[in-house]
């Protein structure tokens, strides 16, 4: 079968390579796999194809009923997929067969004219970038939603905050529900207002050959215009064959997005502990040896997809260094990282969503273990009392010896302070109880939550340089 010759009826990508992403859980079945699969690549690449033609016909380059052919046989229905993968070895990537068979179909030697294998390709990875990326950010504006909910419900909501694992002073869920948010949002952002650039620039880099196809100075350069235009991507100030910024920016900013939505996973799994329990996933997932279990199978994949993320994003960024007008090597190694890298962040917004959205906060078991230590996470507090009566130092010394008697014997730290030394009656051990009281002592996380809520983050809005989805 040619590259040229239709599939099968019925026949898909998943069933001809035997790839259905069993070791991938975590984008398996996500719209982001579908967007970043092999045939949205090349319908990416017959879609550069076709608008390329479309450009140069409206520039008088190529005949308009050329262009025509083109476009109507630009369909990856028409091509097997698995044809052109193997093709693709002998030229080192799959734009050379798929030119010939292209031009096989359409009927004409207007395809391609002018135009490198890294135009297309580059292009169509942009196309396919700029598909998944509304996928991505339609699931994080999901999970950004119900963070603010979350945030607001929880406003008050008395918790432990911890720093380096242990119990530090106390914090609200809403304030910590507010932080991911922020960080998302932050994230999200980024993402949507990175520039897509299309890519043109012929064989080395300067559209010599598109200005000789016309008796008009600066056809190259109108052409290139036109040829963003119709594709919906940003027009880039010179060709950019070796100089792999928009990768390399992309795919760090799908690695930050990644972190973000990975700090909230990864937040959920402690705070899931069975010892802790103080959140918990609704619609756990099963254990295969234990009835008992019920696995937050949500953050497990979301922090399995933030693990994966850097060193995927570190190839890209290896890329940079790129030599001459078009590297060997370099752009070629950017395939696969980038599909992952939006497989991974796709998958990972659409579980977070999932997972915030039904989310189980228990607020009892988070005072329980508020007040695990008897008072010792209101310690700041209770010296910022006693410095004024004892001086700085001997405050502070007089808590350590009391938080290690109250930590040794299992009794309140007020009760253990007014054991260690002779107090002025301002200091009586109802006082210091209510001092030591974490729920009395959570600052300006009310406040704070409140701020973070009341900056909306505007909604990503629809790209006018993002190709719709196809």
């Amino acid at each position: 079968m040619s590259s040229a010759d239709p599939p099968p009826e019925g026949r898909q990508e998943a069933e001809a390579t035997g790839e259905f992403g069993l070791l991938s859980p975590g984008r398996a079945g996500s719209a982001v796999e579908a967007a970043t699969g092999d045939r949205a690549f090349l319908t990416a690449m017959l879609d550069a194809e076709a608008a390329l033609a479309r450009a140069q016909a409206a520039l008088g380059l190529v005949p308009a009923e050329a262009a025509d052919a083109i476009g109507a046989v630009a369909s990856a229905d028409l091509f097997d997929v698995r044809a052109l993968a193997r093709d693709a070895r002998a030229g080192g990537n799959p734009v050379i067969p798929l030119v010939a068979a292209l031009t096989e179909r359409a009927g004409t030697d207007a395809v391609h004219r002018g135009a490198t294998s890294q135009d297309i390709l580059d292009t169509a990875a942009m196309l396919v970038a700029a598909r998944a990326r509304r996928l991505i950010l339609a699931d994080v504006d999901r999970a950004i939603a119900a963070l603010g909910a979350l945030a607001a419900a929880h406003r008050d909501t008395p918790m432990a905050a911890r720093t380096l694992t242990q119990h530090a002073v106390p914090t609200t869920f809403g304030l910590k529900a507010a932080g991911w948010r922020a960080q998302l949002t932050a994230a999200g952002d980024r993402l949507a207002a990175l520039r897509l650039p299309a890519q043109l620039g012929g064989a080395g880099g300067t559209l010599a050959a598109f200005e000789k196809l016309s008796p008009q100075a600066g056809a190259g350069l109108a052409l290139l215009a036109g040829y963003a235009r119709e594709l919906g991507l940003a027009e880039p100030a010179l060709p950019w064959h070796a100089s792999r910024v928009p990768v390399a920016e992309l795919g760090s900013t799908l690695a930050l997005v990644t972190g973000a939505l990975g700090r909230i996973a990864v937040d959920v799994l402690v705070l899931c502990r069975t010892e802790i329990g103080e959140l918990a996933e609704g619609g756990g997932g099963p254990s295969s040896a234990m009835p008992h279990k019920s696995n937050p199978v949500r953050a497990t994949l979301v922090a399995a997809a933030a693990r994966q993320a850097p060193a995927l994003a570190a190839v890209l960024l290896g890329a940079l260094a790129a030599e001459d007008e078009r590297p060997a090597g370099a752009w070629h190694a950017e395939w696969q990282p980038l599909r992952e890298l939006l497989r991974l962040t796709g998958g990972a917004a659409r579980d977070t969503a999932e997972l915030v959205e039904r989310l189980i906060v228990r607020p009892d078991r988070m005072r329980e273990n508020l007040h695990r230590t008897g008072g010792l996470l209101a310690s700041e507090r209770l010296a910022g009392a006693l410095t004024p009566e004892l001086g700085r130092d001997a405050a502070r010394a007089l808590l350590r010896d009391a938080a290690q008697l109250a930590t040794r014997d299992g009794v309140p730290l007020a009760d253990a302070v007014h054991a260690t030394a002779p107090l002025p009656p301002s200091l009586s051990v109802e006082r210091l109880r209510e001092l030591t009281e974490p729920t009395h002592y959570t600052g300006a996380a009310g406040p704070l939550t409140d701020r973070a809520l009341s900056d909306h983050p505007r909604r990503h809005e629809e790209d006018p340089r993002a190709a719709p989805p196809t």
